[in-house]
């Protein structure tokens, strides 16, 4: 199975900062970017996370959520949130169940050691639960002014 535009989204519930949960199905009518990154407070996932603080009011401005996702905590979720002063919701995957189901847990290869983690990728996601776009193997540069675009666009 491959996700592709115009798939309907996996639904999850996931826990997340501050002790709360969230889900899909509860956003329904609403844009979701779901982003996917591999851990908190490091120097590519905090750049991109500052990133969607950035344009947060753009994002707002255009009908949409930012849910930020990894396989850390929500204790490390909160630190992360209050130190780069996040104001959107971070979602603790710890058991890596939404990870898969949006097929971001790849083989990844660093020095020539092979392991697996996650594909820092983006989903953009409908009102109506549909895909409408999907970035995978994300480069940070850039990247949150081409989701912004595509968001206004839909």
């Amino acid at each position: 199975m491959s996700l592709s535009i115009g798939d309907k989204a996996p639904d999850f519930t996931m826990p997340t900062d501050g002790n709360g949960t969230i889900s899909l199905s509860a956003l329904k009518g609403k844009k979701v970017i779901l982003y996917f990154y591999p851990k908190d407070d490091t120097p590519g996932c905090t750049k991109e996370a500052c990133g969607f603080r950035d344009a947060l009011p753009d994002f707002s401005g255009a009908g949409a959520v930012v849910i930020g996702v990894s396989k850390d905590t929500v204790g490390k979720h909160d630190k992360f949130k209050a130190k780069y002063e996040l104001p959107f919701t971070l979602a603790a995957d710890v058991d890596g169940t939404v990870t898969e189901a949006y097929e971001c847990w790849v083989e990844k290869s660093l020095y020539g050691k092979k392991y697996m983690g996650i594909d820092r990728a983006t989903f953009l996601i409908g009102g109506d639960g549909v895909l409408r776009g999907i970035w995978h193997k994300v480069k940070v540069d850039g990247h949150v002014d081409a989701v912004l675009t595509a968001a206004k666009a839909l």
